[in-house]
């Protein structure tokens, strides 16, 4: 996808990175009230439909997943508000804002060089087993997405996994994603087109806690 930041409308900012603790795992339960997302959208570019078919998720297996990449429940020294979504590409972390100065802590891949971007947005739409429509410009360049220009059915194979969650800023789709993947191995790494990767249960819990309307920060990174 471009790597045109100017095209997505994205808040650019010099926000600080986050120092975190790494505790034992801990699962949460907390989930977070919605309200009116506020969006206007053009129906000609809403994202594609979610599948109609309900896949099953076959979780990754852990063992071959760095522990740092699992998901934990980490201490939260920052300011932002419980319901945050705050992704560091530095250290290959998504952070989901909890109260009492917690988080839970995924692992993610992000946008290998050339493709990294930074700022603010809100998820504006949410897919169950999301149909895959590369950019064009994605198109013109990747062979594997120039087979599917008009598109790829939701389910197992879709690089877009088993959930997806779409990030706008000023009430349009920047056309990054945080989503699923069908590829566990490259979670901890840079390898996307600018999107954020989880693995598929991961998504799937996150999905579950954030509602459409809530706030995404992706840090500034030096060395993605």
């Amino acid at each position: 996808m471009s790597v045109a930041v100017s095209r997505r409308k994205l808040l650019l900012g010099s926000l600080s990175l986050l120092t975190l603790a790494n505790p034992a795992f801990a699962q949460s339960n907390l989930l977070y009230g919605g309200e009116s997302d506020g969006f206007t959208r053009d129906p000609s570019l809403l994202p594609p439909p979610e599948s109609p078919v309900d896949f099953q998720i076959v979780p990754a297996n852990l063992k071959k997943i760095p522990d740092t990449f699992r998901k934990q429940l980490v201490d939260y020294p920052g300011a932002e508000w419980p319901g945050t979504l705050i992704v560091d590409p530095e250290h290959r972390h998504l952070y989901h804002v909890l109260e009492n100065n917690q988080a839970i802590r995924y692992g993610v891949g992000v946008g290998r060089e050339g493709f990294s971007w930074s700022g603010e947005a809100k998820i504006g739409m949410k897919r169950r087993w999301p149909r895959w429509l590369p950019p064009e410009e994605m198109v013109a360049r990747d062979e594997n997405a120039a087979k599917w220009a008009n598109g790829m059915p939701g389910g197992p194979e879709n690089p877009l996994g088993a959930r997806a969650l779409y990030l706008y800023a000023n009430g349009e789709d920047t056309l990054y994603r945080i989503h699923g993947t069908n590829d566990p191995s490259s979670i901890g790494k840079a390898l996307s087109s600018g999107c954020v990767r989880m693995l598929n249960q991961d998504i799937a819990d996150l999905y579950l806690r954030v509602p459409v309307g809530s706030k995404v920060v992706v840090l500034p990174s030096q060395g993605v």
